[in-house]
């Protein structure tokens, strides 16, 4: 993949926490909530932390980087291109220095077309947004034109007055009209840029695109691009698309077939969690307090870093409350083992 890829490290708030990973960039977000409300905090964060929007003009530069083949750094990988297709049309990658308006040379695709946003994207804000934008061959981005996305088999191409992105390509066709939908509210509607129904859903999002987001899991190349521009590089956005960061994300919010919870800390069955709270949070003193009705083997404390603060095996509770001292001012992970059960909270000291 790509040289220059910003290690995912640097975004790792909860550090081998579990036998899993949160990025530190999602450290204000409730992951108790669900619904509207989780999207609404996910909009304020991915919307507070674009701080630099990128012109048209310079989308040629950023997608030259992020876009960037895994096999060969000399080419940009084509998306809609068909598999194993190295020339025409269809190619799935070309050299990086053949970008323009010609036959055989690749544009800037709006995956999230220009025409069909509330009102049109064009070519600045959301339409230089280049969390939606990729190279793709001149010819099959006419053909694709502002055909709206639908449900389809196979390679990318027409299905009637429609657009089939590719089997290989509909997971990031759909994260990134998830991104755009909650990063730029009813400018662009999923409605308004996929063939799907809203009706299982509480705000508007399409069942096509949950649906794909499922299928088609997240790639490499997904993953080089949001932490390319969720860094602070020369073509840096700043902020991340949460749907590749977690796919979990728009099922906890929309609802439909259980995506890949690739953080293994949002789904957990109830029925293995412990049931506990922690009180006052967040505390303006250095004490936490923690109530439980269960018998607990194992209480653990981390900074958002990963590092491990306290620790105690077998906590002695008095009427069901266990007190923990000493703690400086910041954000923590907590966590209760109670056998195979496992539940963790944040809470923070003021």
């Amino acid at each position: 993949m790509k040289k220059n890829i910003f290690l995912f490290l640097s975004f790792i708030a909860f550090t081998q926490l579990f036998g899993q990973t949160i990025p530190a960039y999602y450290s204000s977000i409730d992951f108790t909530l669900t619904g509207v409300p989780l999207k609404n905090q996910l909009a304020t964060l991915i919307t507070n932390t674009h701080t630099n929007e990128l012109t048209y003009g310079e989308l040629w530069n950023a997608l030259k980087i992020v876009d960037e083949d895994p096999a060969n750094n000399s080419n940009v990988a084509l998306i809609y291109g068909w598999p194993n297709t190295t020339t025409g049309q269809h190619a799935i990658t070309r050299s990086k220095n053949s970008n323009g308006g010609n036959s055989g040379d690749w544009n800037r695709e709006h995956t999230y077309a220009k025409s069909l946003g509330t009102p049109a994207l064009g070519e600045s804000g959301p339409g230089s947004d280049a969390h939606h934008l990729r190279a793709s061959d001149v010819q099959w981005n006419n053909a694709r034109g502002s055909k709206k996305f639908a449900a389809g088999t196979g390679n990318s191409g027409s299905v009637g007055a429609n657009w089939y992105p590719g089997d290989n390509w509909k997971g990031d066709v759909a994260r990134m009209m998830m991104y755009m939908y909650v990063r730029y509210g009813t400018r662009c509607l999923p409605a308004n840029v996929g063939v799907g129904s809203t009706v299982g859903t509480p705000d508007g999002m399409i069942d096509l695109f949950l649906q794909w987001n499922v299928e088609d899991p997240v790639s490499q190349i997904e993953i080089q691009r949001n932490n390319y521009l969720g860094g602070n590089g020369t073509y840096a956005q700043g902020n991340r698309n949460p749907f590749i960061d977690n796919p979990y994300l728009a099922t906890v919010i929309w609802g439909g077939t259980p995506a890949e919870d690739k953080w293994g800390l949002l789904s957990t069955n109830k029925a293995e969690l412990v049931e506990f709270n922690v009180y006052p949070n967040p505390t303006p003193t250095n004490t936490i307090f923690i109530s439980t009705k269960e018998k607990i083997d194992l209480i653990t404390v981390y900074s958002l870093e990963g590092k491990l603060i306290k620790k105690v095996s077998n906590p002695q509770f008095n009427d069901e409350v266990f007190t923990i001292n000493h703690l400086k001012s910041g954000t923590y992970i907590l966590k209760l083992t109670s056998g195979k059960k496992a539940t963790t909270k944040k809470f923070i000291v003021k």
